[in-house]
């Protein structure tokens, strides 16, 4: 008796487990949809466009997935990996932003509704609204990724993180954002997507090319330009970080030498804040 009650624990605890996983393996599926449904490639697969007014259609369920981020517990994430940490916090921050939009979209006057800096006012920046409840807090997008991304420290007072490759993952909502993938992040899968997500946004001619000996790029290596210069795959500079995506900003072996030796000269362009929006 005592056997065959153990035996059932043991099943019940493996079958509880299982349901758990399923659970956490399941937690993005919804926000994996409402992406692959509404948001289109574009710009020869280097950007994408969204079909915001879709997105406003189907609002309950971005609602609703929302809700399901909301119920993750601070002790709960804390248990986690730091690749599943990161792609929870990645969707977070590229869901809540299409939040911000559809729910400030009239469609009668749509697309009046140019930017998300539109939503913002002289005394704060769309950036800066508290409206996100997130691991026990109300938070703003700021707080995601300046905070919970990019000043996540470890008991020793390092990165937790420490990837410039987000960078190219969040998305603000606007046309010199990298694209908003067409799926969700995931922690088993977060590198190679993080990885694609650079070489397709650094490969983009229309925001980082080559003239002369002059680099042009996006105004993001301007802005966040320390994150990569803290030793990502070894390296300790902007310079650096570039020639690990050579390939991508097509430089040839003499351009790659210039870039080497500190001679190129790097220009920031500038940005396109207008909405992402699939009209």
């Amino acid at each position: 008796m005592f056997k065959a009650l153990l035996l059932g624990s043991v099943l019940f605890a493996t079958l509880l487990a299982t349901s758990f996983a399923g659970s956490a393996q399941s937690m993005h599926d919804s926000w994996n949809t409402l992406l692959s449904n509404n948001v289109v490639t574009i710009n020869n697969g280097h950007s994408t466009a969204v079909d915001y007014v879709a997105m406003q259609a189907q609002r309950n369920k971005l609602t609703n997935y929302l809700n399901l981020l909301a119920q993750v517990k601070k002790s709960e994430f804390d248990e986690w990996s730091n690749p599943k940490q990161l792609a929870f916090l990645i969707n977070a921050y590229n869901a809540w932003t299409v939040e911000l939009i559809v729910s400030n979209l009239n469609t009668k006057e749509y697309p009046n509704l140019k930017s998300i800096k539109d939503l913002g006012s002289f005394f704060s920046s769309p950036w800066s609204k508290e409206f996100i409840p997130l691991l026990g807090k109300t938070r703003s997008l700021n707080d995601i990724e300046h905070g919970l991304i990019r000043g996540a420290v470890d008991a020793q007072g390092k990165a937790t993180y420490n990837d410039p490759r987000i960078h190219f993952a969040v998305n603000c909502a606007s046309i010199g954002c990298p694209a908003l993938r067409e799926e969700a992040y995931t922690g088993d899968k977060l590198n190679q997507q993080l990885e694609q997500q650079t070489v397709r946004f650094l490969s983009d001619k229309s925001r980082n090319f080559v003239k002369d000996d002059t680099l042009n790029v996006s105004s993001i290596f301007k802005w966040y330009g320390e994150d990569f210069e803290k030793g990502f795959n070894n390296t300790q500079s902007l310079e650096q970080f570039m020639l690990l995506y050579a390939q991508a900003f097509n430089l040839n072996q003499q351009q790659k030498m210039t870039l080497i030796n500190g001679h190129m000269d790097i220009s920031f362009l500038d940005y396109n804040w207008d909405l992402n929006a699939n009209h």
